[in-house]
């Protein structure tokens, strides 16, 4: 699809930003939307002086109008942090909502190609291990963590009813935990949290005994799947990530390794309905999509560090 005119919402975001920038890289102009709520301008200082790239400062949970061609749509305006989601839980149903419906209406009237980033908490805290795209989930709807997890399954509900109902060209994608340059310092992420208080010399913040298990994908190998997934003509939804699994206390020890920090580990409460274990079953990426992680954990937290460092 390179060369196309490509709306991204969220495009000031972590992920979005980095998408962009892909984007861009391979030939397609891309229109970046966000209110900036949890997104920053910074992360697109390096776009702003390309002709093929622009931006909108604008809610997607309301009406939205993009002028021009439209060959893509890439829903990724959310907040997407425990953090970011618990201190906004309206925006973040709203944006999983009304701003799936706006966003779908304007693929739906420019007949453009949709694509929905949906994530692994649609899974909940799991009783299937590991999660595949058959396994309905296990989620507490009116638990903290509901705005979040419900808002994703809403947004994949809508969108496949769209492509039921009008025929429109959807993919879906259940994004699993992704890190790497560009992370907020203070977005409450595992592997943020423990780098910046690792380089500060302060003790590393454990939820719980440190026995609950995550993966965790490096965002060029999470944007390269993405990218297959809308140029690919499978609907979805396709799990996108990292199987390598890793128990939370093991990583803060790597991440206190590679920073060479003097602190110890302090451990505090688990969090309402925090998953026990997480971990993609990668079987239909690798089949539909040809695609499989490529960097390790230890470099991308080595080259995620670099970054914090220079910060």
């Amino acid at each position: 699809m390179s060369g196309r005119r490509i709306v991204v919402t969220g495009g000031a975001g972590f992920l979005g930003s980095h998408l962009c920038r892909a984007l861009i890289e391979r030939g397609d102009e891309v229109v970046a939307v966000d209110n900036l709520l949890t997104g920053s301008l910074s992360n697109l200082d390096d776009l702003f002086a390309n002709p093929r790239f622009s931006f909108a400062h604008h809610d997607v949970s309301t009406f939205v109008h993009v002028p021009g061609r439209v060959d893509a749509v890439l829903h990724f305006a959310s907040p997407a942090s425990p953090r970011d989601y618990l201190e906004h839980p309206i925006p973040t149903l709203k944006v999983g909502s009304l701003g799936t419906h706006k966003t779908l209406g304007l693929a739906k009237d420019r007949q453009a190609r949709y694509l929905l980033a949906s994530t692994s908490e649609v899974y909940g805290d799991p009783l299937e291990h590991p999660q595949s795209e058959s396994y309905w989930g296990h989620v507490n709807p009116v638990g903290p963590r509901g705005v979040y997890d419900e808002a994703k399954r809403f947004a994949e509900a809508m969108a496949m009813a769209y492509h039921h109902a009008h025929g429109l060209d959807v993919r879906i994608a259940r994004i699993f935990n992704t890190f790497g340059e560009s992370m907020r310092r203070h977005d409450g992420r595992a592997v943020s949290n423990f780098i910046v208080q690792a380089l500060a010399g302060a003790p590393l913040t454990v939820f719980g005994d440190g026995t609950q298990t995550r993966s965790f994908c490096y965002v060029s190998d999470e944007v390269r799947g993405l990218l297959a997934l809308l140029d690919s003509d499978y609907v979805g939804p396709v799990n996108i990530g990292n199987p390598d699994e890793i128990t939370v206390g093991a990583l803060a020890e790597t991440i206190v390794e590679l920073t060479g920090s003097p602190a110890g580990v302090r451990f505090e409460p688990l969090p309402v309905d925090d998953p026990r274990q997480r971990r993609p079953d990668i079987t239909l990426a690798e089949k539909v999509l040809g695609w499989t992680p490529e960097v390790d954990l230890r470099d991308g937290l080595a080259r995620t560090i670099e970054w914090f460092r220079r910060g």
